[in-house]
């Protein structure tokens, strides 16, 4: 059984959007473990603001057999392939840890770099994950968020789930 972590973000109908993917994943991969719901300002581009949370989960797919499904999840739920990389979306759903897999084959980076550069994915999972260590620095979640630099941080929990 392999534990992942998926970071999740919308600002087109997030209250309709964060839900659905909560259940989507729900039917996939059982029981999440869930964090608050963070708003945060979008960064590089102008547009409403995102929700952002992460959840854990079990399972015993091939890593690439959950991107799949995250792929179709998003895709259900109006995402098109068609949109900049700092747009506003539907939905987005990154596998950012899936055990302690290090990958970077062009289609999957695991674990994705956003866990130390965005505080919408590395505040959630230190919530969730406070004690896992990150499989390359080997520091702990908590440790990452406690040397953050929060110098303009524009993000708030706004809902525990």
């Amino acid at each position: 059984m392999s534990r992942g972590y998926i970071s999740i973000g919308s600002n087109i109908d997030k209250d309709k959007h964060i839900p659905a993917s909560l259940d989507a994943l729900n039917v996939h991969f059982g029981k999440l473990s869930i964090s608050s719901i963070y708003e945060s300002v979008p960064i590089g581009f102008i547009g409403n603001t995102f929700y952002n949370l992460v959840v854990g989960f079990n399972s015993q797919l091939k890593v690439k057999e959950v991107a799949k499904i995250l792929h179709q999840i998003e895709l259900d739920n109006g995402r098109t392939r068609d949109s900049q990389k700092f747009s506003s979306r539907t939905l987005d759903l990154d596998l950012i840890l899936y055990d302690a897999l290090v990958i970077n084959d062009g289609t999957l980076e695991l674990p994705r770099d956003e866990i130390e550069r965005y505080a919408f994915v590395l505040e959630p999972l230190a919530e969730i994950a406070p004690n896992l260590k990150h499989p390359i620095s080997s520091l702990t979640y908590t440790n990452l968020w406690k040397a953050f630099d929060k110098t303009n941080l524009d993000q708030q929990r706004i809902l525990p789930t």
